[in-house]
């Protein structure tokens, strides 16, 4: 009798193709996938009984922020606890690679203020063993972790690495800061990359408040960085912008894509105030398309959620001098403070001193703003906002919010979408020429958990709304987006391919409300979130979840470059 280490037995098998689903065992032999039939006649070290359950493909995120945390944390949670088995980090053009020692504290304020990282959690937990994006690979390399990462090389490191105080300012690049730039992104290409992002919005800012190196950088020098890519080594361009002249933007793409065969891609959301603008990216992706030219929107499956409260990283109050005061105060002290009638009323009289984007963008849009349940909503209705609360209650929506943050010892919290709020979302998903992503794993750590959002799509557009099925659902989430970075071993159950795998108990698949823990580097703060249904996940054949704990397994490897299927 034919022998392996693992076989799932009787679950209905999803493969990540789109085609049917059919109940299979299947049998997993140094870390891929040897054998797929019914009632498989064969033995195994490990046997687990999918009965009733899904077993699909792992999950492949490719929009994560984890270049820090993949440096000190064996366990990319949220993602690896719900159920994804690769990512792909270094997006909008930040990371810690290229570096000198000297602009180290550039690169963290970088990261601390267009990710929400703490910069005390950074300097805490980041090594620096590293100077070259190929020495960064190799001890990312040599770490061990629980899922599979992949790199992109960042722009923003890459321009402060050659152009020094002239890059962190914003100057023009010169012709021979230019062909610096493009042989260390070849260098780096070469030792594994999968890509090049940047960003130009004036949403990603410097923890000092300044706009970051590579916004507005011009789009010349975009595209000549963009030659040093290949579409016969797979590699993606990655872009995030404020598409305030959209077709010169997405130009840098079409460009890259026509000169080199590489790959682009783009966050594409529904924003209010660009009603139109995702429609006109699609025509401009399907007109890219025709022409040859692989560019795909990276969009999500519920809208962009920032959270705030008292015990999140930020809140309409959080930067106003008279709150500010009470910051050093042991926790259930300064909550009692809070409730001092005489100090809420100066709070409430008060303005934020120098508050993040995000309360600069939203901080009085009461009627976006809703409290936060168990469990979450992610599509509330207007009649759960703060400010329609607030008007039936007879009051003014600040002071209804200050006083219902002081509720739960001060742990409430107000969700607040602030972009894909709208009825387009399924057909976002849907569109071929999209990859769901935004996710944002490892980032915006007190503010946003969207990592779940993969999770969300199969209980709301699979399970709930009936949009699509669930072997479209599961394409979308796992060979699809394998496909746009050539990671072609994965994403898929088909004999020798790798043994990435998902038992799901779909109809008991749910999303708990994220919570806060204090688990980085110098006890800092980070939202997680927490799913049932899912029942184990596998990489490379190894259990590294089972009801989401962890096993203690570490299989996860550095993916350097495309990946051929077996």
């Amino acid at each position: 009798m034919t022998h392996y280490d693992l076989i799932i037995r009787n679950g209905t098998l999803v493969d990540g193709s789109g085609g049917p689903s059919s109940q299979q065992d299947i049998a997993v032999k140094d870390g891929k996938i040897a054998c797929i039939a019914p009632n498989l006649d064969a033995g195994a070290d490990k046997i687990v009984d999918a009965s009733n359950m899904l077993v699909t493909p792992g999950f492949v995120d490719v929009h994560t922020h984890y270049d820090g945390q993949a440096t000190w944390d064996e366990h990319l949670n949220p993602s690896s606890s719900l159920g994804t088995t690769t990512v792909v980090m270094g997006n909008c053009g930040v990371g810690f690679a290229p570096c000198k020692p000297a602009d180290r504290n550039v690169l963290i304020q970088l990261m601390e203020g267009v990710e929400e990282i703490p910069e005390t959690a950074l300097n805490e937990g980041l090594p620096w063993e590293w100077e070259s994006f190929a020495d960064y690979l190799d001890f990312v390399d040599s770490k061990a972790r629980d899922i599979d990462v992949a790199a992109l090389v960042p722009h923003g490191p890459l321009r402060v690495y050659v152009m020094g105080e002239r890059g962190v300012n914003r100057e023009t690049a010169t012709d021979d800061d230019i062909k610096q730039m493009r042989e260390l992104l070849a260098d780096s290409v070469a030792a594994g990359a999968v890509g090049f992002s940047t960003s130009r919005t004036l949403v990603h800012r410097s923890s000092t408040g300044d706009f970051g190196p590579t916004f507005q950088a011009v789009s010349t020098e975009l595209k000549q960085l963009g030659e040093e890519l290949s579409g016969d080594q797979g590699h993606v361009f990655q872009l995030i912008a404020d598409w305030n002249d959209a077709d010169d933007e997405f130009s840098i793409l079409r460009d890259t894509a026509a000169k080199t065969g590489a790959k682009g891609t783009f966050t594409l959301l529904d924003i209010d105030a660009t009603p139109d603008l995702w429609r006109q990216h699609l025509d401009r992706i399907e007109a890219a398309q025709a022409d040859g030219l692989d560019i795909r929107g990276q969009v999500i499956a519920r809208p962009v959620g920032i959270m705030m409260g008292h015990c999140a990283s930020m809140s309409p109050f959080y930067d106003r001098p008279s709150f500010k005061a009470l910051e050093n105060l042991a926790w259930d002290e300064k909550i009692e403070r809070l409730k001092d009638p005489a100090l809420r009323t100066q709070i409430l009289s008060e303005k934020n001193d120098d508050p993040h984007i995000f309360v600069q963008i939203i901080g009085e849009r009461f009627n976006k703003m809703y409290a936060m349940e168990e469990p979450i909503n992610y599509l509330p209705n207007e009649t759960d906002s703060i400010g329609y609360m607030a008007q039936q209650a007879g009051t003014d929506a600040e002071a209804w919010l200050y006083d219902y943050f002081l509720t739960n010892n001060g742990n409430s919290l107000v969700y607040i979408p602030v972009a894909n709020f709208s009825d387009n979302i399924s057909e976002l998903i849907q569109h071929p020429n999209t990859v769901v992503a935004l996710g944002d794993g490892g980032a915006h750590v007190g503010s946003i958990c969207d990592t779940s959002a993969n999770i969300y799509l199969l209980i709301n557009w699979v399970r709930k709304q009936q949009a699509f099925g669930i072997e479209q659902g599961i394409h979308i989430l796992t060979r699809q987006p394998a496909e746009l970075y050539s990671l072609n071993d994965r994403g898929l159950l088909a004999v020798g391919m790798k043994a990435d795998i998902n038992i799901i108990d779909f109809e008991n698949l749910n999303l708990m409300t994220p919570h806060i823990v204090h688990d980085l580097p110098a006890g800092g703060k980070r939202f997680l979130q927490n799913a049932a249904g899912i029942l184990a996940t596998f990489v490379a054949g190894e259990m590294i979840y089972e009801n989401g704990e962890a096993t203690g397994a570490l299989p996860g490897k550095l993916v350097r470059g495309q990946q051929q299927a077996i």
